[in-house]
């Protein structure tokens, strides 16, 4: 095992004097090929470029002597340090921090960045990247090939988002370019690069904040409590499916969160649509209904959250739409939830008025692989002053879940 493994990051700065001494020291660099160019890397140290980290790991934990590793920004941040540290390969490490790439994107901006959300795009996980993207109005990108900026804008159709590219940040090729997402796709970027992506409503404004917050990301003060919210939030205007304690039990069967995109099929007010995204995911909401749509859009401004809205007669409008990880399905019978069913999303709830409706659905949901549960729902409402009824609904909750899918 190395005698001593100082990761250093770097940020395009002056190295420090704990860097260089570590360098004067090391036996074994690791690095990107412009870490190892630099001067202060010794002649007689072993260099190995930095390709696979896990790789690197398990050279350093078998070399005898002390060793560097090359980080750009905080190798603290989405880094190195992490898998370096991981129990597999026994090193510890001590490391010489420098800005994150996120901070140096967000200081050429020129813009605050603790109401920044941060994710990482791979190839892997580029499409829950650009869900986070759907969702909120502020997230920094740290990319890699072939899950760039052009990927991000082709993947964001439907939804406008100004793009900040920071290119190569540090050294002297950077370079920072903003523009509309939809412009990303027509050129090509040079890694490494953060996106700065932003856009879409400002959140709503709640009595006894202050503009300073105290938590990085996203204020919970700013979002209403409660999974769902009562009629009169939504003007009152609720649908037959829409009732409060279907949308909870709905709610609670998909799970909807940060990263996932939900359907809200036949939306009706977008009373569940904008509740899904409260909890962070990103939502499209469809209905055939112009006034529905008008509604939910309506509705969604005044909560602060960020819908893509599409207008369209299920199932064919469904076709074009991206990938999504759980569904609603408020209308629209079993050709609906055949469809949706067929898209291999990872849970689906539908409701039905009878019971016959709800086999039918449930045998669909079945044949497509689905494990599925049924739930008769009956709740009545009271008024306190006399307990007496006063409203009295009744529907069955179909859930499905999709097994090969289950994370």
């Amino acid at each position: 095992m190395a005698d001593r493994v100082t990761v250093i990051g770097w940020d395009g700065s002056p190295l420090t004097a704990a860097a260089r001494s570590a360098l004067a020291a090391a036996t074994l660099v690791a690095g990107a090929p412009h870490h190892l160019a630099l001067p202060e890397v010794s002649q007689r140290a072993e260099r190995i470029r930095l390709g696979s980290v896990a790789l690197a790991a398990r050279r350093i934990a078998g070399h005898r002597g002390t060793a560097v590793v090359f980080a750009d920004g905080d190798p603290g941040f989405f880094g190195v340090v992490r898998t370096l540290r991981d129990p597999e390969f026994g090193l510890e490490v001590e490391v010489v921090p420098a800005v994150s790439s996120v901070a140096a994107a967000f200081a050429r901006a020129g813009m605050p960045w603790d109401d920044a959300q941060v994710v990482v795009a791979h190839r892997r996980t580029l499409r829950r990247a650009v869900n986070v993207c759907r969702a909120h109005t502020k997230v920094a990108v740290l990319t890699s090939p072939g899950a760039g900026p052009a990927e991000l804008g082709l993947l964001m159709e439907g939804v406008h988002r100004t793009f900040v590219i920071c290119e190569e940040l540090g050294t002297e090729h950077e370079q920072v370019t903003v523009l509309t997402s939809d412009k990303a796709a027509d050129r090509t970027w040079r890694d490494p690069n953060v996106v700065i992506v932003m856009g879409g409503p400002a959140g709503p404004t709640v009595s006894g904040t202050t503009a300073e917050g105290w938590i990085a990301g996203r204020d919970p003060s700013a979002v209403a409590r409660g999974w769902t919210l009562p009629a009169e939030a939504y003007g009152g205007q609720l649908g037959e499916g829409e009732t409060d304690l279907l949308r909870a039990a709905q709610l609670a069967r998909l799970g909807p969160r940060v990263g996932d995109l939900v359907w809200d099929i036949g939306c009706g007010s977008g009373a569940f649509a904008i509740e899904a995204a409260r909890a962070g995911a990103a939502v499209i909401a469809v209905d055939r209904d112009t006034q529905a749509c008008t509604r939910t859009d309506s509705a969604a401004r005044s909560f602060g959250v960020h819908l893509q809205i599409v207008q369209g007669d299920a199932p064919h409008i469904l076709e074009n739409l991206p990938e999504p990880d759980v569904v609603r399905v408020g209308g629209g019978g079993v050709a609906v939830v055949s469809a949706v069913a067929d898209r291999r999303p990872q849970r689906i709830v539908a409701h039905a008025s009878t019971r016959d409706e709800a086999e039918l659905l449930g045998r669909d949901l079945t044949e497509h692989g689905y494990h599925v549960e049924c739930a008769l729902l009956q709740s009545v409402e009271l008024d306190t002053r006399a307990w007496t009824e006063t409203e009295r609904s009744v529907a069955f909750l179909l859930s499905g879940l999709l097994p090969e899918r289950v994370s």
